[in-house]
């Protein structure tokens, strides 16, 4: 069997040639190359130096195909994906002839057009994954109309959560994100973890206000008690990573911002971290938050799409209304727990963790994709 993935997954070139690309991407790519002869991944090839969140394809039947990277903010971005829309629907039919089954990754600007083109004009056998919330009640327009769509259309979809009136063909899909090897080494810090204070917070992800830093740096620097907290660590980059700095300066915060890290890097924060910020507007179910809890770091995240599917206050602290004054109050509740009671929602961290791994998201795929379209044929 030959799959065709098309995403908006960024990629870059290394001074010796080898091509690596998004890292969470790129290793659920990894692991889906043993089930399959050959995979062709159809994605953006960037100019530049990669960011250490990159990572290289692990496996020879894995063939990049490059295009060019479209897509941003402002009418010079968006005209730009029109001028290219002949070029990358004509590298799309020349790959789909090659295989045997697709994956759209969405919602992407390219999925504007890609959904109804592969819906009207290709009777390939495939389906579709959208990683965003699902059940967002005001998404940007692009989201909103590649929802639409998926939602009345007849192929496959996997979905973030579980929700009422959910179409027949979406499907619940966990965000793969960990090997055997990691919940292994998972279960051990988890056992070993202390929850002895001065604790250590820590976020990953895009540094912006949409993803709650300026809420995260507001909230702690409300606190009277920070002799509580030893250490926030703060990993992504962004535009205003140096008025965050400052902030944090300004309130005598313990953060530290580490900028994009490779991925055993930002594993060895969860290990020494007791609990994992997220207090983003909006998110379909980030991986980092399960990663975190495979290492028993506590989520304090906000309560949208199907986070709080997953977690509860049994295993974490949800934000809502998502605000400073609400996170503040759960800094706080955090700060005052027993070590007994943060112990308990470690160990159930670790548990639902589970869920995310990538072997139970290949068989998913198998039993609930592959086979349902192998039959079809």
């Amino acid at each position: 069997m030959k799959l065709a993935i098309i995403s908006h997954t960024e990629h870059y070139k290394q001074t010796d040639g080898t091509i690596v690309g998004w890292g969470p991407t790129v290793s659920e790519i990894n692991h889906l190359a043993q089930d399959f002869e050959e995979i062709y991944h159809i994605a953006f090839l960037h100019p530049g130096t990669p960011p250490p969140s990159s990572l290289p394809y692990t496996s020879k039947n894995i063939k990049f195909v490059a295009l060019m990277p479209v897509g941003g903010k402002g009418i010079g971005a968006k005209l730009k994906i029109i001028r290219n829309i002949p070029t990358i629907l004509n590298t799309v039919r020349k790959i789909l002839k090659q295989v045997d089954f697709f994956q759209l990754r969405t919602p992407t600007g390219i999925g504007v057009f890609l959904i109804p083109y592969l819906t009207l004009f290709s009777n390939k056998k495939g389906w579709y994954k959208y990683a965003g919330n699902w059940n967002q009640e005001n998404p940007p327009l692009g989201y909103a109309l590649q929802r639409w769509m998926l939602k009345n259309q007849k192929r496959k979809v996997t979905i973030n959560g579980r929700w009422p009136k959910q179409p027949q063909q979406c499907l619940t899909f966990e965000n793969p994100c960990l090997t055997a090897d990691e919940r292994e080494e998972g279960l051990h810090i988890t056992q070993r973890k202390s929850f002895e204070p001065p604790h250590t917070f820590c976020f990953v992800g895009r540094l912006e206000d949409a993803k709650g830093v300026q809420r995260i740096i507001e909230a702690f620097g409300a606190l009277t008690n920070l002799e509580k907290i030893k250490t926030i660590h703060f990993i992504g980059d962004g535009e205003k990573m140096d008025l965050y700095k400052k902030q944090c300066d300004s309130f005598g915060l313990p953060a530290v911002f580490h900028g994009f890290l490779e991925r055993k890097k930002v594993f060895k924060v969860y290990k020494k971290s007791q609990f994992i910020l997220l207090p983003s507007d909006s998110e379909g179910f980030p991986k980092v938050i399960a990663e975190a809890m495979n290492y028993g770091c506590i989520p304090i995240v906000s309560d949208v799409s199907s986070i709080g599917q997953y977690v509860s206050d049994d295993n974490g602290f949800l934000l809502n209304p998502i605000n400073e004054s609400r996170l503040k109050e759960i800094l706080l509740l955090a700060l005052s727990e027993s070590q007994t009671d943060l112990k308990k929602k470690a160990s159930d961290c670790y548990l639902v963790a589970s869920k995310f791994t990538f072997s139970a998201y290949g068989e998913k795929i198998k039993l609930k994709i592959i086979d349902s379209l192998t039959n079809a044929l």
